[in-house]
C-alpha cells in the first residue's frame, strides 16, 4: 500500500525573469514500510525532493499524496500539522536546541502536539533509551560526541510515532564506526515498519535500503533495487562490521 504518491510533480523557483526547475516531472509511489534512498550529485533535485515530500517546500505543479492526504493547496498551519503527526525529520547537522538537554530536544515536537508534560517526558524517555541514550538523557548537545547528537536526533523523530521519518545525509558529518551505528538503528526501525526516506551521495550507505530513486537534472532517471554487495571493499556495507 503506497504511503507515499507523486505524480507529474514540478517545483521551480524563480528569480526575477529567471527560472529554476529544480523538479521536471516526478512520478513515483513509497509504499508503507519501505526503506528508500535518494541519490544524485549536487543540483539533482534530490533535496528539492525530499522538502516536498517532508512538507518544507511547496510544489509547483503536480499531485502530492501523503498517507491519503492530499497536499498541494494546503495552508502552512495544516502543513506544519501535518508534519507533525505524519513525519520524523533527522538532520545531517542534528537541529538541536544547544541551550535544552536531551530529553527536552526530544519532547519538542510532542509540545507541538499539546500532549501533556508528563506524558511526553516518559515517551521522550523511552525514545531515548530505544536509540541507547537512557544515561545521557539529561546532557546538554555541547557534552555529546557526534553519534550520540545524531541519536538524539533520531530519538525526536521517532518520539511521535509518525508512520515516516526522512533523513537527509544523517551519517555526512560522522566517522565509519559512527555511520553503522547509526544506520543499524534505521535498519531496526524500517524491521518495526516505518517509512525510511533517507537522502545521500554515498553509494554505500545506500546498499542499507531497500530500493533507490536517482535524480539527475531535476529529473528521476532509475527506480531500482539497491544493490547488497557485501564484498568487503567497504566496510559501512551492511553485514560488515
Amino acid at each position: 500500500m503506497a504511503i507515499i504518491e507523486v505524480e507529474n510533480l514540478v517545483k521551480i523557483y524563480k528569480t526575477g525573469d529567471i527560472e529554476l526547475r529544480a523538479l521536471n516531472g516526478i512520478t513515483c509511489s513509497i509504499n508503507q514500510g519501505e526503506f528508500v534512498c535518494i541519490m544524485g550529485p549536487s543540483g539533482s533535485g534530490k533535496s528539492t525532493m525530499m522538502n516536498i515530500l517532508g512538507c518544507l517546500d511547496v510544489l509547483t505543479f503536480g499531485s502530492y499524496i501523503l498517507d491519503g492526504i492530499s497536499i498541494q493547496g494546503q495552508s502552512r498551519a495544516a502543513l506544519a500539522d501535518i508534519r507533525n503527526h505524519k513525519i520524523g525529520f533527522v538532520f545531517q547537522g542534528y537541529n538541536l536546541l544547544q541551550k535544552a538537554d536531551a530529553i527536552e530536544n526530544v519532547e519538542m515536537p510532542l509540545m507541538y502536539r499539546g500532549v501533556a508534560s508528563s506524558k511526553r517526558r516518559k515517551m521522550a524517555k523511552e525514545a531515548l533509551e530505544s536509540v541507547g541514550l537512557g544515561e545521557q538523557m539529561y546532557k546538554r548537545p555541547v557534552q555529546m560526541s557526534g553519534g550520540q547528537q545524531q541519536r538524539v536526533a533520531i530519538a525526536r523523530a521517532i518520539v511521535g510515532k509518525a508512520p515516516v521519518l526522512m533523513a537527509d545525509e544523517p551519517t555526512g558529518a560522522l566517522d565509519t564506526k559512527t555511520t553503522v551505528e547509526i544506520m543499524r538503528i534505521f535498519t531496526a526501525l524500517h524491521e518495526e515498519g516505518t517509512t525510511i526516506i533517507l537522502v545521500t551521495h554515498e553509494p554505500d550507505i545506500a546498499t542499507w535500503s531497500q530500493r533507490v530513486l536517482r535524480f539527475r537534472d531535476g529529473k528521476l532517471i532509475s527506480d531500482e533495487e539497491a544493490s547488497q554487495d557485501v564484498s568487503g571493499e567497504n566496510e559501512i556495507k551492511p553485514g560488515i562490521i
